[in-house]
């Protein structure tokens, strides 16, 4: 029996692959800071953190493949090289501990936020940004774990990497940013926003993804796991339409909302030392997005994702159930 190790298992995507991976018979352990809400009796769960070394390697004894999700996925945290230390650290730790233990199989799984266009002919995911062209810490820090796992993978090491857009699905505890965007666009009648295109998809379809990744990946190479490219008004128009009532949508421009994110994060920081409802790195991937191709991860691993719409309108319901039961959403 195959044995894995999921870090991060406990978080959105991770909980869903967990799941997954033990429906596939896999025998699944988890090391993640805590253990989820509803865990898994099948499931061997390890808490701590992927910057503790020792935990790390113990957490790779007998196993055979790794799933590195571990990282910080929001834009704000109060301290900034939390980042870094998590993201890009923490993947170096994971990388080290798994060559030494002789691990047969590594899948890191990265973010679409770091591919950008330098240029309108060029492909992102074929001429990806460096880390310092990067929009913020967060994006930074992604980057550099991804290179260092692309530098694993090209000295000989069995790594491929698994990109999700923007899942979306219930019980996401967290709140990710795709969750909470859709949580912020279910309150007043006014809704101020940024037109982007936005790429959503069933974190279902995301786990089921970077399972094709590990099984069928090539090494070295990265796959875009995502669903449908929209622009955010159609979005908006559609959550309207799920919830039945007309909102007042004002577009704004991406310089302004720029300079409101940044005050907004500036208040969070020094004041209320709560995550704002927008960060300038965030405005600044949104006014760089483009529409990023799921081809590849079709043809070579038979990545085949359901239609978005579903899935969206089961989290829009979940989130005004939660609020209609009193938990502040």
């Amino acid at each position: 029996m195959t044995r894995v190790l999921v870090t991060g298992g406990s978080g959105f995507i991770g909980n869903h692959l967990v799941s997954a991976l033990v429906a596939r018979g896999r025998k699944v352990r988890v090391l993640d800071l805590r253990r989820p809400a509803h865990a898994l009796p099948e499931v061997q769960y390890f808490e701590g953190s992927v910057l503790d070394p020792d935990l790390v390697d113990k957490s790779l004894c007998g196993v055979d493949r790794v799933y590195h999700l571990a990282g910080l996925p929001g834009m704000w945290m109060p301290r900034k090289n939390d980042f870094h230390a998590v993201n890009c650290e923490g993947t170096e730790i994971v990388i080290a501990a798994a060559r030494k233990r002789g691990i047969a199989r590594f899948l890191h799984c990265s973010t679409e936020s770091i591919l950008f266009r330098s240029s309108a002919l060029e492909d992102p995911e074929h001429a990806p940004l460096s880390a310092d062209q990067m929009p913020g810490r967060y994006t930074r820090s992604k980057m550099l774990a991804e290179q260092l796992a692309l530098q694993a993978a090209a000295s000989g090491f069995s790594v491929v990497i698994g990109t999700p857009t923007m899942p979306i699905g219930v019980h996401d505890h967290s709140l990710t940013p795709p969750t909470a965007m859709l949580r912020h666009f279910l309150g007043g009648r006014l809704q101020l926003y940024l037109d982007f295109v936005v790429n959503l998809v069933d974190v279902r379809d995301v786990a089921a993804g970077l399972i094709l990744a590990m099984e069928r990946g090539q090494v070295g190479h990265r796959y875009i796991l995502g669903g449908e490219s929209i622009p955010l008004k159609k979005i908006l128009r559609l959550v309207a339409a799920i919830r039945d009532r007309r909102n007042l949508h004002m577009r704004v421009p991406g310089a302004l909302a720029e300079t409101a994110a940044a005050m907004l994060e500036l208040i969070a920081d020094h004041v209320t030392r709560r995550p704002p409802s927008a960060t300038a790195e965030g405005v600044r991937i949104a006014r760089r997005a483009s529409a990023l191709s799921i081809e590849k991860a079709q043809l070579e691993l038979g990545y085949l994702p359901r239609p978005v719409e579903p899935a969206l309108r089961d989290t829009i319901a979940h989130l005004l159930g939660a609020r209609g039961n009193g938990q502040g959403l």
